[in-house]
């Protein structure tokens, strides 16, 4: 292997807050360890990473994604055929409604939710399919001091069976597998990020259901006030894909919500998941 290849980077930020397009990586190419710490910091600090124009197997992208920590499959996808960790996100010109479309962090349902995931855009429409990123770290740092200390305390539980989130599997998976498989967990409202020590907002209209010492209906009015919060433009970025696109985001600090503005279009992308650690 040529001793200069991802030796080095340029990067750009995509907005403010979160999120920065890296150039001059080859992501089919193994990363040397001084530029890979390099990396891995950018990574927690910016929260999304974005690397433009790569070319990459089911194998490279696993073996990309797995430089930056332990594997994981996502509970409610198989992995594409040998390849168990690489999970097809795919829309259908005739579908409706795009998998995953509302607010979310991924897999807080489960005891240890998903430390990030890598995204490789394979098929997209000639407009649209976006996807926006905030940051939960800036969201929790701009509450007010009385609304801090209202949720430092607080834990919530987190379903996979909320009902906004699910009508958006029905087209990949039938009502009936997804009834077998429910996943609950409670997790802090406000969680320390284990790698920054970073507080950050971990609640999401997705997954959440309500606080542990509170009804559904009690819960709803401050867990809407948190949703709202946490999606202000000012913590967001958007990402336009285009074709051999990677992102690489932190789920632990970030939402994420993918735009479906693209009906009659046919969309696919390719996921590979990284295993989290248990909230505190």
């Amino acid at each position: 292997m040529n001793s200069t290849i991802n030796n080095g980077f340029v990067i750009k930020k995509i907005s403010p807050t979160i999120g920065s397009t890296v150039y001059g990586l080859d992501l089919s190419k193994p990363i040397p360890k001084e530029t890979l710490k390099k990396l891995r910091h950018l990574w927690l600090d910016r929260k999304l990473l974005v690397f433009p124009e790569q070319t990459l197997t089911p194998q490279q992208q696993t073996d990309f994604t797995q430089q930056f920590g332990e594997l994981d499959q996502y509970p409610f996808l198989e992995g594409i055929k040998g390849h168990p960790y690489v999970a097809e996100v795919l829309k259908l010109p005739e579908e409706k409604i795009n998998f995953g479309g509302v607010w979310h962090a991924d897999t807080t349902y489960l005891e240890t939710p998903a430390a990030g995931a890598s995204l490789y855009a394979l098929e997209l429409p000639p407009i649209g399919g976006d996807t926006i990123f905030c940051n939960m770290g800036a969201a929790y740092q701009a509450l007010t001091d009385k609304l801090k200390q209202t949720i430092n305390p607080l834990k919530a539980i987190n379903a996979s069976n909320k009902l906004n989130v699910s009508q958006t599997r029905l087209h990949r998976i039938t009502r009936d597998a997804l009834a077998k498989q429910v996943f609950i967990n409670s997790h802090p409202v406000v969680r320390t990020h284990p790698e920054t020590g970073e507080k950050t907002l971990f609640v999401n209209e997705a997954h959440t259901t309500h606080f542990t010492d509170q009804s559904e209906q009690q819960s709803t009015p401050l867990l809407n006030e948190l949703y709202q919060h946490a999606r202000k433009p000012e913590f967001q970025c958007r990402l336009t894909w285009h074709i051999g696109m990677v992102a690489l985001w932190d789920n632990r600090s970030t939402h994420h919500y993918p735009i479906n503005d693209y009906t009659g279009n046919r969309r696919l992308l390719h996921r590979v998941s990284l295993k989290g650690d248990k909230p505190f």
